[in-house]
């Protein structure tokens, strides 16, 4: 039968496994049964609460195991959940929240000061109160019964710091294609204890989120506190036996950089799956070396295509200078590249990422213009409608349809004559013992390259291995060394954090 609704992953596994622990935190733990009963429960008091159906339910995010199941809740009234980092400023949350006219918005008792200054913009209820309704069960039937696989599962907003936040609305048809490659491309079973980094309003937690609902899996959510002391989070990881790692790769690279995998390694530990930036292969080989029976697999994709659209197992051995690639596209997903005209280009050649598929987005929630400018016709294909999604990102494909990330469209300038990439001048700077995270950009009034960096070296003897690295063209002009390195709520580095910092602004 077809699966039409991600809640099938949960109900199925609160069959089979219902005493099993399916979702834990510092405080509180879920068993695959309460969670189906809390959400049923929240799905009631939702549903009670409006009549609107495929509406968005807001949920305030601050990584405890019951935002998840006010998520399910959501779903369960028949509309989708929007989850927002309650720590977000409040201009950022009224702003998202105008867009979107939400049915409800489900906040818990720490939050209670920020919901209530959204209070204007859509009703609110408390987590707990939601879990404390009796449920309904011919209510709920028929919310579901007007649900269809097409229908919107959640939507993430980016976490840009600049301009109008986008909304990226997802279907369940998308993610529950998504997970079905995933869970036996890398093998996730019933057996795997996962090690959630990811906060839930960033789109890379909807793997530890739904194959531990698919799998019967565990997922126990480590503490924010243990990214600051890495020796707190390999005991952490150790003590819950955890088998499987889905993390940002700035999380990957901190604890590399950190020195504590020549100390104590997690001896449990079997996959190691990375995204959400380019993995650094110095970084990579820290870990190898601590863990060499570990299977790791870089993963590459925007939000826009539902999470992931390559994957890469990584089989072979990198020096810490060399570039490790994305991959080939997952399945159900075509990637290519396209040049500036819209044309394909040869192996070999720089490209934008393009991917169509059943992952695509369905938009940016309420942004026509937006949604029309990045999901366009397949130019290569004139006879009827066939969206794709144009990353705004470059790679080259080489003779064997592997793919290599290459760095952002904007991340490609022309400097003293040349084309040149930025990310090939980070790959190389972050070979370098001495540095542990480091980022490049570009001033194309004065036509320098900035690099700022942390690490244990001052700026002179960077700049002298770097050109001794780099081809003449390519060394940067100017060097920022800093204590610790500016990154988004995601994880990624704060790029125009940097640029709106340093543009200007000479250290030497």
């Amino acid at each position: 039968m077809l699966q039409k609704n991600v809640l099938e992953y949960l109900e199925a596994s609160a069959s089979r496994v219902p005493d099993k622990v399916a979702f834990s935190d510092e405080a509180e733990a879920f068993t695959f049964a309460q969670l189906q009963s809390a959400a049923k429960s929240m799905g009631t008091a939702l549903a009670q609460r409006s009549a609107r159906k495929n509406a968005p339910v807001v949920v305030l995010v601050n990584h405890r195991a019951a935002n998840l199941a006010a998520c399910f809740g959501a779903l369960y009234a028949g509309n989708f959940y929007v989850p927002l980092d309650s720590q977000m400023p409040l201009p950022r949350l009224r702003s998202i929240l105008e867009t979107l006219s939400p049915a409800a918005l489900v906040y818990d008792e720490k939050e209670a000061e920020t919901a209530q200054a959204l209070a204007e913009y859509c009703p609110l209820l408390l987590d707990r109160e939601g879990f404390a309704c009796p449920e309904d069960l011919s209510l709920l039937t028929a919310r579901r019964r007007g649900v269809l696989d097409i229908d919107p599962v959640y939507a993430i907003f980016t976490s840009g710091s600049t301009g109008t936040p986008k909304g990226i609305v997802i279907s369940h048809r998308s993610v529950i294609d998504f997970i079905e490659w995933m869970a036996e491309a890398c093998q996730i079973t019933g057996e795997d204890v996962m090690g959630n980094q990811a906060p839930f309003y960033f789109d890379l937690s909807v793997k530890d989120i739904y194959l531990t609902l698919k799998c019967g899996a565990t997922t126990h959510i480590i503490p924010k506190k243990d990214f600051l002391f890495p020796t707190l989070l390999i005991d952490f990881l150790e003590e819950k036996k955890v088998t499987a790692l889905i993390w940002a790769t700035s999380a990957f690279h901190l604890v590399a950089n950190s020195g504590v995998l020549e100390k104590k390694a997690p001896s449990c530990l079997r996959t190691a799956i990375l995204g959400g930036e380019a993995l650094q292969a110095k970084q990579l080989n820290r870990w190898r070396a601590a863990l060499p029976q570990v299977q790791y697999i870089n993963l590459y994709g925007p939000t826009e295509v539902t999470v992931d659209c390559t994957w890469y197992p990584i089989q072979r051995n990198f020096a810490d200078h060399e570039r490790i690639p994305i991959g080939t596209a997952c399945a159900n997903k075509e990637v290519f590249l396209l040049d500036e005209t819209l044309q394909p280009v040869p192996p070999g050649q720089p490209g934008e990422i393009c991917v169509r598929g059943m992952g695509l987005a369905k938009g940016y929630f309420g942004q026509w213009d937006k949604t029309r400018a990045a999901f366009i016709q397949d130019p290569r294909n004139p006879n009827y409608p066939d969206l794709i999604y144009r990353t705004g990102d470059l790679a080259v494909m080489d003779e064997d349809g592997l793919l290599t990330f290459l760095t952002r469209r904007d991340g490609q300038i022309k400097h003293m004559g040349y084309r040149i990439e930025l990310g090939e001048i980070e790959t190389t700077l972050n070979s370098f013992p001495a540095i542990q995270e480091v980022a490049c950009f570009f001033d194309p009034e004065r036509d320098r390259i900035h690099c700022v960096y942390t690490g244990t070296q001052d700026s002179k003897a960077i700049a002298k291995q770097a050109r001794a690295s780099l081809p003449r063209y390519m060394v940067p002009n100017l060097y920022h060394q800093v204590e610790t390195m500016p990154h988004n709520p995601n994880g990624k580095i704060d790029r125009p954090r940097l640029r709106e910092e340093y543009l200007g602004h000479e250290t030497h």
